[in-house]
């Protein structure tokens, strides 16, 4: 059976999907192919790559947000990705999709043309980057004549790649909605209003996937928690494991119901 795995973006949230690997790993699982968006993209380059979930996750935590960004000085935005770009090539230096171990698709937004665009060849690292790149807080990223933003904004959960080349699609999204929400400045009620328009999206994507992770309690931390990364991939890693015999409950069925029939 092909089993795609599709990783949402979600800023620091997104490490709870290196979690929700070493759950599935330890099931036993293999995948076909990989898609992602941001944070997601992040996940996956590095998982594709070869790197373990553990592995990623100490590289993220060595990086920290500080380090990764340096001032743009740059009307299209505050911040640039060059030490972000710096970590990805030290660690995958051959900087090339065919390279990858899985294949791995990543989105992106086109700015200009309010589409979103899948990369899944040639370089590697300034597809990452510019799946990442929140627009106004970083520069969007110019790659094959398309000026590119946060893939988040038109897919935050790329499940399309894999309609139709993967026999089941797992989603790990880590965007939940918390309920309750107190105004307690601009930052916060924009990264809000931000993480509620990318869920209309995400729940069109999520009927495309064969199932889906999703912890609640991810909806306390912000995009920008990296410090609490640890935390945050053992809720990742905990609720995945509390779900197994659902997934393994699924894959049974998927199986009993497309045997084929003589």
């Amino acid at each position: 059976m092909k089993i795609g795995l599709v990783l949402s973006g979600g800023g620091a949230r997104g490490i709870a999907h290196l979690g929700v690997i070493k759950a599935l790993e330890e099931l036993g699982l293999r995948f076909y192919a990989v898609s992602g968006t941001s944070a997601g993209s992040v996940a996956g380059a590095f998982y594709c790559a070869g790197y373990k979930p553990e592995e990623i996750l100490q590289i993220i935590l060595s990086m920290g947000f500080i380090k990764s960004v340096r001032p743009a000085w740059s009307w299209t935005g505050l911040l640039s990705m060059d030490g972000f770009r710096e970590v990805l090539l030290k660690h995958i230096p051959h900087n090339s999709f065919e390279k990858l171990q899985l294949p791995l698709t990543v989105a992106a937004t086109e700015i200009r043309l309010g589409k979103v665009i899948y990369f899944s060849e040639g370089e590697l690292a300034p597809a990452v980057i510019a799946s990442s790149s929140i627009p106004a807080l970083f520069n969007p990223v110019q790659l094959n004549g398309h000026v590119l933003v946060d893939g988040g904004l038109m897919d935050n959960l790329p499940v399309r790649p894999l309609v139709g080349k993967s026999d089941f699609i797992i989603g790990s999204h880590c965007n939940p909605v918390e309920q309750r929400f107190d105004i307690k400045n601009v930052k916060e009620v924009a990264e809000r209003s931000l993480l509620i328009a990318i869920n209309v999206n995400t729940a069109h994507s999520k009927t495309h996937c064969n199932f889906v992770f999703e912890a609640p309690e991810l909806g306390k931390f912000s995009t920008f928690d990296l410090d609490k990364g640890k935390e945050i991939f053992d809720i990742g890693y905990k609720n995945a494991v509390k779900k197994l015999s659902e997934l393994e409950s699924a894959l049974n069925q998927y199986e009993r119901t497309n045997q084929p029939q003589f």
